[in-house]
């Protein structure tokens, strides 16, 4: 059965106006529930997690000073969100989704999270939307209890994944590949195992070549025995932080590859969302739900 973390802290209040578009955390579920695509029984409820599984990402005295709502305001304002209590709870709940997601993915093939992709956050701070790195957190999770020994994390946000390259930049262990807009958000780019930049424009074409090119290539020489993939759905062409020019389908065939591909060859996947800023929310949520869709027609 297709597990998937939803909890509704995930739709947090934001101000009148901000760019970021909150409320698809919310209507997801609904239009997967609504077309039938998935039933309630595949829903669970994350919880507020053991600090040990954070601390074991995080630097402690930066996770300390995000509980108690101390970040500097300079740093404070990387983030993009106005700090509180309660973002700070939905950002561990989050991180809790993906961990137990993992161990989903070991029993059925793959799960999800309906929010997660916080992959701009570092192991001591966070920037664009970011505090805490569900996925990073997760792969020490799978290796603190001995489910995995070697992660792949496959990042096709249209923005690179800083901050997991930072995280993971002296492990082994983990693989990061991030394929993203070469002109995009963050400037200054980290060093992830493998980056593929892709040039202002590129089209389902060229991306999904890129891609069918490199990753069964990836899985022979890495050999994963678990991959975590973030799905963002900012590399469409209607997309306001973007500068890539996917359409609704090609967006489609690139998660059916990746899907298809770690069902091939039998690596449990846990998928999360990350970014999706087309002005229609409409294009973001049936973007995010073809992700579902093709989950649920591949594996089960």
């Amino acid at each position: 059965m297709l597990k998937i973390a939803y909890h509704p802290i995930y739709n947090h209040p934001l101000p009148e106006g901000h760019r970021f578009p909150m409320v698809k955390y919310e209507l997801l579920p609904k239009q997967l529930l609504h077309e039938g695509t998935c039933s309630p029984e595949n829903f669970f409820e994350p919880v507020t997690p053991n600090d040990k599984h954070i601390v074991a990402v995080h630097d402690p005295e930066y996770f300390y000073d995000l509980l108690n709502i101390k970040i500097p305001p300079r740093e404070a304002r990387k983030i993009g969100f106005p700090l509180s209590e309660n973002l700070v709870e939905r950002e561990r709940i989050i991180a809790d989704g993906t961990m137990k997601a993992c161990e989903y993915a070991i029993k059925y093939g793959i799960s999800m999270n309906i929010a997660g992709g916080t992959h701009h956050a570092y192991s001591d701070r966070g920037e664009a939307f970011c505090m805490l790195n569900d996925q990073a957190i997760g792969a020490r999770y799978l290796q603190a209890n001995g489910w995995a020994k070697k992660i792949l994390i496959i990042d096709l946000d249209v923005h690179q994944g800083n901050g997991t390259a930072e995280i993971f930049q002296n492990d082994d262990s983990v693989f990061t590949f991030s394929m993203h807009g070469e002109g995009n958000y963050p400037f200054k780019k980290e060093v992830s195992d493998l980056d593929i930049s892709l040039k202002k424009g590129t089209e389902d074409q060229e991306y999904l070549g890129l891609l069918k090119e490199t990753l069964p290539h990836l899985l022979e020489t890495v050999k994963p025995d678990f991959i975590f993939y973030l799905s963002g759905v900012d590399v469409l062409e209607s997309d306001k932080l973007g500068t890539l020019s996917l359409t609704l389908q090609g967006c489609k065939e690139r998660d059916e590859f990746v899907l298809n591909t770690c069902h091939e060859h039998h690596i449990p996947v846990q998928c999360s969302m990350g970014g999706g800023y087309s002005p229609d929310i409409k294009v973001i949520v049936e973007a995010h739900a073809n992700t579902y869709r093709l989950a649920q027609k591949i594996y089960f």
